[in-house]
């Protein structure tokens, strides 16, 4: 497979590894000059993929850091199983250490987006050691409530009854009354439709049941030791910003509100986030 046109970047490979639960497409980008630093491994959400994070990869291998990004088993170009058991976040949590694996096994910075931070604090309570650092950009302390809950209700039918393709006529119906989905370049409102079309149905509604059960874990996570950020858009709609604030301060995290952001801030506004990275990784002196 190639990169997906929506990716203009001739500096980022494609790759796939190999891990016990089935292969994992990576976006892999190497550091620029000749300080290497510790590398970052960026583990996206629910109906993400490794895509997500294609406006961090310049910036950060650029300050020196080999960077990663990967899709999770059921995402876009990395394929999944039918058994909806295989997306607990304890499951994706062993495909995220078998990766750390394949790439080297050295202590990595990992950052999860929403579902993706706790699939990788499930990783990190498993094995520490292979953490440098954890950060969670906009996660939360336990399975997600609030609106966005009953979005996911509304999705279950239509994975049950007809699928992908099914789903994706919904989206399509729903983006043609969305401003902000219309001022989108059409290339990229092209990869967002094709990455739907190509997720598993059986990883959506897997992942929909892990992502809303999932218990609070914060006090285990804080007793790790394992240096941690928490990070999230000053608009996010998912889990709220006054939740991930108490959660920073229960974990005594670093704590970060990325301006003109919503719940995606390595999209929108990527030179930001990429500098709240890259500063607590300095103060952590990794």
């Amino acid at each position: 497979m190639t990169l997906h046109p929506v990716l203009a970047d001739p500096a980022v490979r494609w790759e796939r590894l190999e891990v016990p639960g089935g292969p994992l497409a990576v976006l892999r980008r190497e550091p620029t000059g000749e300080v290497r630093r510790g590398t970052v491994l960026l583990v996206p959400g629910y109906t993400g993929s490794k895509e997500d994070f294609r406006l961090l990869l310049p910036p950060l291998a650029e300050a020196g850091h080999p960077v990663v990004a990967l899709d999770q088993r059921g995402q876009f170009q990395s394929p999944g199983p039918d058994d909806l058991a295989a997306y607990t976040t304890a499951a994706l949590g062993a495909d995220l250490l078998a990766a750390i694996d394949a790439l080297g096994g050295e202590p990595m910075h990992v950052v999860g987006h929403s579902f993706g931070g706790l699939v990788a604090r499930a990783a990190l309570l498993s094995r520490p050691a292979a953490f440098g650092s954890l950060t969670l950009m906009g996660s939360g302390p336990a399975g997600l409530t609030g609106p966005r809950v009953e979005i996911l209700s509304l999705l279950r039918p239509l994975l049950l009854q007809g699928g992908m393709p099914v789903v994706v006529a919904a989206m399509d119906a729903m983006n043609a009354q969305d401003a902000r989905y219309l001022a989108l370049d059409a290339s990229l409102q092209g990869f967002l439709r094709d990455r739907m079309l190509a997720a598993s149905p059986h990883a959506l509604l897997g992942m929909a049941d892990a992502l809303t059960t999932e218990p609070d874990r914060v006090a285990e996570l804080r007793a790790s030791g394992v240096p941690l950020l928490v990070l999230h858009g000053a608009a996010d709609d998912a889990w709220t910003p006054a939740l991930q604030e108490q959660m920073a301060t229960r974990l005594g995290a670093a704590y970060a509100v990325i301006p003109d952001a919503q719940h995606s801030p390595a999209v929108e506004n990527p030179a930001a986030t990429a500098k709240v990275l890259l500063d607590f990784y300095g103060a952590e002196d990794c």
